[in-house]
């Protein structure tokens, strides 16, 4: 199978990687090279490769055999060691793309952004940036899905291509995010946990409130805390209004009390109220894990409504396996908390009939100031996947779900470590 002259990154990136045997080895998320002075062309050293477990390896360009049908060849083993980048090395997808160039002209240099870049193998058998693709103009920092692009677009050789090794200040992401546009909010976490901080905050710039919003739940605190302070006051107030309840007031635990307050006062008054009373709990209690928002209905709600509720895309597994029924109010602090009724008892119900008369009223409720063994025990004494909690007059505070518990058990650091090599 033979390999072609020139390849380009956008094309490359997501193809599948397969070893000498033709079994899958994962799947190609960007590629890295280096610039040197020494060199008319930056060197493109090897593949940052997405394995099973969403961990990223480095793999050498040498090991690469063929790029051809959709797929790459390669040979020997592969180094299934986390990828970590060097300060020498230049990520294409990650970094690259988006960047504002000057390219020079016959008729006069011009400004335009990188729009794909392309490789080729030269006869010494590196692989080199050969070919930028560009299109005239300054990056746009965020494109909508009906958005288009303007500017007309060129082929260029690099040499002709000046800044290209120089990130600017005011860089775009929209290449790179549309290159990400089937990851997770977890994926692509993992993707801007690893790219600069500079890098980090252009492509939060670029991120719409709620999808930045689900990205910052799944980062490092540290990590959130830098991306927030990048970010314009009123802007970082709308994400965390965005943010699920728990998390957003577990970040502005993070932040300096003047921060949090500030940011506080610019939010929605129900929000505010919401956040102020959750950062009054210890964080490992289960008011300090739940969430203020859980699905709450009155017991003269029919089947079907409730099973329309759960429905909703923005919904987390967790929070739509359960309804919590009280009497009005129905925000928290509701009226009394009546009992619960567990996706799988709606769906054995007939549509029409009252969630009232199906209630779960034999699993007490916790208080707020539970501990977190307390917590865990109810969960799996029960089986449950969320457990309510009330204040002493009976009134739905919230609810802590299993995935609220896990980011407490788990080691602090577990989001930096979990696709990390484990022995055995």
């Amino acid at each position: 199978m033979s390999t072609p002259s020139r390849v380009f990154v956008g094309r490359l990136t997501s193809l599948s990687v397969f070893d000498p045997l033709g079994d899958q080895v994962g799947r190609v998320r960007d590629v890295v090279v280096t610039f040197s002075t020494n060199r008319r062309r930056p060197r493109a050293i090897g593949l940052v490769v997405e394995v099973p477990g969403r961990r990223r390896v480095f793999v050498p360009m040498t090991r690469v055999t063929s790029v051809d049908g959709g797929q790459v060849i390669t040979t020997g083993l592969v180094n299934m060691r986390r990828f970590e980048q060097r300060g020498s090395e230049v990520l294409v997808m990650a970094e690259i793309l988006d960047r504002l160039v000057t390219v020079r002209d016959r008729e006069g240099d011009y400004e335009a952004t990188v729009e794909d870049v392309a490789i080729e193998r030269e006869r010494t058998r590196d692989w080199v940036i050969s070919r930028v693709f560009v299109r005239q103009g300054a990056p746009k920092s965020h494109l909508g899905p009906f958005r288009r692009r303007r500017g007309a677009t060129v082929l260029v050789p690099v040499e002709d291509v000046h800044g290209i090794h120089q990130a600017p200040h005011g860089q775009g992401a929209a290449r790179l995010l549309e290159s990400y546009d089937d990851l997770k909010a977890a994926d692509l976490a993992e993707v801007i946990h690893d790219l600069t901080p500079q890098r980090r905050a252009q492509v939060a710039a670029a991120l719409d409130d709620e999808k930045l919003a689900d990205v910052l739940e799944e980062l490092p605190e540290d990590d959130q805390v830098e991306i927030l302070a990048t970010l314009q006051s009123e802007r970082a107030a709308d994400v965390l209004e965005a943010m699920e309840p728990d998390d957003a007031a577990d970040l502005l635990s993070e932040l300096p009390p003047e921060q949090a307050e500030r940011l506080l006062q610019m939010m929605d008054a129900d929000d505010q109220a919401d956040l102020r009373r959750l950062l009054t709990y210890e964080e490992k209690t289960a008011g300090g894990m739940m969430t203020s928002e859980p699905v709450i209905l009155p017991p003269e709600a029919t089947i079907a409504e409730a099973l329309a509720v759960v429905r909703r895309a923005e919904l987390s597994p967790a929070l739509a396996s359960t309804v919590y029924v009280c009497r009005p109010p129905l925000e928290t602090p509701t009226g009394k908390f009546l009992g619960m009724v567990h996706i799988q008892r709606l769906l054995r119900e007939p549509p029409h009939a009252p969630v009232g008369g199906i209630l779960d009223a034999e699993i007490d409720p916790l208080l707020p100031d539970a501990p977190l063994d307390a917590v865990t025990r109810t969960l799996a004494i029960y089986n449950l996947v969320g457990i309510p909690v009330v204040d002493e007059e009976g009134a739905l505070l919230g609810a802590v779900t299993v995935d609220d518990v896990l980011d407490h058990i788990l080691p602090e650091d577990w989001r930096e470590e979990r696709h990390e090599v484990t022995s055995g």
